[in-house]
């Protein structure tokens, strides 16, 4: 493969690097310093502060800009008069005068190595090249059971479904944050749109559906901070999923209708695209696993029909393996990884089903047609067990109206564990437990927040 020679000075493009940024009061610092340290030639580099903020940080950010600009960087800050289309409008009205040809973006939390450009900037030379992607390490992994969850699905993405897609030559996505675009490619796909609330995963396909391709770096890691409390990891979900339907919904026909893609190809997108559907048939199941349970017993006749469905337990199996392929390539030097992988597997499962109401409602507003504001994810500067997030001015308190409908829930699956126990049957007596465990973590942490 062709890569640029950045030994020649001919050969290193220019790059504007942009930092769209919300209200990000305790990340700021280490974010600017940390692109101020990168490792590029000074000439070839701009640095765009792309700040919607409506508090105080922007005066923060405006004196630490300036105290850059006196070392001779070439960095600016821009500052919109209104919210307009959120992350999308800011990076779109960037654009407008970014002065590079590729434009690099990274969200508040990202800190890449100095490195990062050098290893990613020199895959443009190959002219189809619109995206490269980096994967996402984890600055605050074990600062507690809810971080480590977060990084163990995250890491099955990055790992396994990035790879698998770009391998494949599958439509995978820019991440939001993290990776490089050309910008010719932005441009000649219809630039940043705002109507869904997953702009990267939107500008993605309608890159690839223009025949631009997608480069992923596994091995290149841009260390991010995890939500630490679980507020912001709720609504971070509610933003993805909510945002996933939005896209099938507006990219399910162009994927079918594209004369220049492989059938496989097409199924797969549209697999992707519907991904985040999968909560609601998960809930569906979990709502009508009780009075299977006692269908079941009243006509035992029928119990053939349940042993075929038993069947589907496959699936389970398969996203187990899945996972642990992943997790033991990541933690290689942990002893007994297996027994600790088997912990944190059913910790995540049973977590996903607490989410399961809560994410339904994400999709169900997709497909209702229902628009949102994008919620940005706070951050915290949190890293260490030791740090405090405590009294941080971006925590919402506000608890959402169906934590109502979690708790009813939360009882009709005590409910269902008692049946096991009155109906002598005890088939359904682990998945009703992961229920009581999932949906009560989800409830519990939402009123203690």
């Amino acid at each position: 493969m062709k890569v640029f020679d950045l030994s020649n000075e001919d050969e290193i493009p220019f790059v504007t690097i942009q930092l769209p940024v919300f209200n990000e009061k305790y990340v700021m610092e280490r974010l600017l310093f940390c692109m101020a340290k990168m490792d590029y030639p000074k000439e070839k580099l701009e640095i765009q502060v792309l700040d919607d903020s409506n508090d105080n940080s922007v005066k923060l950010t405006s004196e630490l800009i300036d105290n850059l600009k006196e070392t001779g960087l070439d960095i600016i800050h821009i500052c919109r008069n209104s919210r307009s289309n959120f992350k999308a409008g800011a990076l779109k009205e960037g654009l407008k005068t970014a002065k590079g040809e590729f434009i690099a973006i990274f969200d508040a939390d990202f800190l890449p190595d100095k490195d990062w450009l050098k290893k990613t900037i020199i895959f443009f030379k190959n002219p189809r090249i619109g995206v490269v992607q980096t994967r996402w390490g984890h600055l605050n992994r074990d600062y507690s059971l809810l971080t480590k969850v977060q990084a163990f699905a995250l890491d099955v993405h990055f790992t396994l479904e990035q790879t698998g897609r770009n391998a494949d030559h599958h439509f995978m996505n820019f991440n939001g944050t993290a990776g490089i675009w050309r910008k010719q490619c932005i441009l000649e796909s219809g630039n940043w749109h705002g109507d869904t609330l997953t702009e990267d995963l939107d500008l993605s396909y309608r890159a690839q559906l223009n025949n631009w391709e997608f480069k992923y770096l596994e091995n290149v890691i841009v260390p991010a901070e995890l939500p630490v409390i679980f507020s912001a990891a709720r609504s971070q979900q509610f933003r993805w999923n909510k945002g996933g339907a939005e896209n099938f919904i507006k990219l399910f026909r162009m994927v079918l209708s594209s004369k220049k893609l492989p059938l496989f190809t097409k199924i797969h997108a549209i697999m992707h695209l519907g991904s985040s559907s999968m909560f609601f048939f998960l809930l569906i199941i979990s709502v009508l696993s009780i009075p299977m349970l006692y269908i079941k017993n009243e006509y035992p006749q029928l119990d053939f029909a349940f042993k075929v469905h038993s069947f589907f337990i496959v699936s389970s199996f398969i996203l187990f393996v899945n996972h642990w392929v992943v997790y033991k390539n990541i933690h290689l030097k942990m002893s007994y990884r297996f027994m600790t992988f088997i912990s944190m597997f059913f910790t995540f499962f049973t977590l996903t089903l607490g989410l399961s109401l809560h994410n339904t409602f994400a999709v169900a507003e997709a497909y209702m047609g229902k628009k949102s504001d994008f919620i940005r994810t706070p951050k915290f500067n949190i890293r260490m067990s030791s740090d405090n997030w405590k009294g941080n001015q971006y925590i919402n308190n506000k608890i959402p109206i169906f934590v109502i409908l979690e708790i009813l829930l939360l009882l009709y699956f005590v409910f269902g564990l008692c049946s096991s126990f009155i109906l002598n049957d005890y088939t359904l007596l682990p998945f009703h437990f992961m229920l009581i465990l999932g949906f009560g973590y989800v409830v519990y942490t939402t009123l203690k927040t």
